[in-house]
């Protein structure tokens, strides 16, 4: 597994877990690392995934549930969830990933920790989002100013 996607695949773990536990994300990330070992360039990149994403997750939530209003979030799996999130905030907020690249990774995480209906899911809910960003690049713009 390359580098950036195993540092996504511990953040969606670490994210995951904080949704089932509400653990503090610290301790979380100290026993992710313990049992999956990284290198330094892996960390920083996860690190950077938990801690963007965590301070806005109701924010990356207002915008999925208003602008793919077809899938309720109080019924959708966190871990699909937390995929989304995750290539949310990589494609519209950090802008670190290209937004194909982003679907991509999301999609193959959801192969990997999702259920059979991940990734077609994560991918529908994504290229949803991804057709309507002109209309909430300004609240992007608003939540990381």
């Amino acid at each position: 597994m390359k580098s950036r996607t195993k540092a996504r695949a511990i953040a969606l773990q670490a994210l995951f877990e904080y949704d089932l536990t509400g653990h503090p994300l610290g301790v979380i990330l100290v026993n992710r690392y313990q049992e999956d070992v990284q290198e330094p360039k892996s960390v920083k990149f996860t690190e950077e995934i938990v801690f963007g994403v965590y301070p806005i997750i109701s924010k990356l939530d207002e915008i999925i549930a208003h602008y793919a209003p077809e899938w309720p979030l109080d019924q959708v799996a966190s871990i699909d969830r937390n995929i989304i999130r995750i290539s949310l905030w990589e494609f519209a907020v950090k802008k670190c990933t290209p937004i194909k690249v982003a679907i991509n990774e999301a999609v193959e995480l959801g192969k990997i920790y999702g259920s059979d209906s991940t990734p077609r899911f994560v991918n529908g809910v994504l290229g949803s989002l991804v057709s309507k960003y002109d209309e909430y690049k300004g609240i992007i713009e608003k939540m990381i100013s």
